[in-house]
């Protein structure tokens, strides 16, 4: 933990106070600090200099940016100005509500991006999506279920799901995606998929509605990716399952604008972590597919209890 004194002394400045406060709660990158507080770049890239230096705040590289975020210590002397802060300055209320503007953006980038594949997914090449994976996760359904599939696209998995639930509940941000699945469900004749707009982070199912949370390459598409975890618990009924597909962590930076991707995969301790934060139970990971063809993707598989 950093000393009080480089604490006093890198705080004593109100804007860093205000950057610390926004990066307590989301990860930034400097041009989204830049449009949010209204300050040129080498002032903002001065001050998270000074914050990092200091030892309160950290980055990681995604595409050609860098993303901060505050490093958590509750209960430290930094928690506790940051507390008084956010009460005393007056530009924290505005700052906040910049911040989410901020971030519906990024979350429309990625919208815009399925809006414009809608109607191709499955002509066309996704990384991580593969036949043997899908096959190992059926294996562990417990049919007849209600079933979340969110992040669900244009609905393939979710009509392949309906085969044996009693219902799937297929969840997407995009309108188009949305409107192509329930044509593909109408054009097949499948009455118990129901197509429901909405993020995953906040995801449009009442508390205790589904058995069964189906992530299927979708949470490498959200925000925050722990935030997703923690609403499939809310929606999942006790005893319910968690069931994830997702990429291995890689570095084929080119996904990101390719495919719209947030994070680039999840190593299986990140994902234990999230669920077991979740409050998940018996958490099970493996990785169960990888390609052959450069940059040689792997697939990640896991499957966790809602306590009963």
């Amino acid at each position: 933990m950093p000393s009080i004194v480089k604490i006093l002394r890198v705080v004593a400045d109100p804007n860093r106070l205000r950057i610390l406060l926004l990066l307590k709660g989301e990860e930034l990158s400097v041009a989204e600090l830049q449009e949010v507080l209204a300050m040129g770049q080498s002032t903002i890239s001065t001050h998270l200099s000074q914050l990092k230096q200091a030892g309160l705040v950290e980055d990681r590289r995604t595409g050609k940016s860098n993303l901060y975020k505050l490093i958590p210590a509750e209960g430290s002397p930094l928690d506790q100005i940051l507390t008084r802060a956010k009460a005393e300055i007056p530009e924290a209320a505005p700052d906040q509500a910049a911040m989410r503007r901020v971030l519906r953006k990024r979350q429309d980038k990625m919208r815009s991006f399925f809006d414009s594949v809608a109607g191709r997914l499955g002509k066309d090449y996704v990384p991580g999506q593969s036949w043997k994976g899908v096959a190992e996760a059926l294996l562990r359904l417990m049919p007849p279920m209600v079933i979340a599939d969110l992040g669900a696209g244009e609905g393939s998995f979710a009509l392949l799901l309906a085969q044996r639930a009693k219902k799937v509940i297929a969840v997407d941000t995009s309108a188009k995606m949305i409107e192509v699945g329930r044509d593909q469900a109408f054009r097949h004749g499948v009455e118990n998929v129901e197509f429901r707009l909405g993020d995953m982070e906040e995801i449009p199912i009442a508390d205790a509605e589904v058995d069964l949370v189906f992530f299927s390459q979708s949470l490498h598409h959200a925000l925050h990716p722990e935030r997703a975890i923690e609403e499939a618990s809310r929606i999942l009924v006790p005893g319910g399952r968690i069931v994830l597909l997702d990429l291995v962590r890689h570095r084929f930076e080119e996904a990101r604008e390719l495919y719209a991707d947030e994070w680039l995969g999840f190593s299986e301790a990140e994902v234990e972590t999230m669920l077991e934060k979740a409050g998940f139970t018996g958490v099970q990971t493996s990785v169960v597919h990888k390609e052959p063809e450069t940059p040689q993707f792997q697939t990640l598989l896991a499957v966790a209890n809602k306590p009963i």
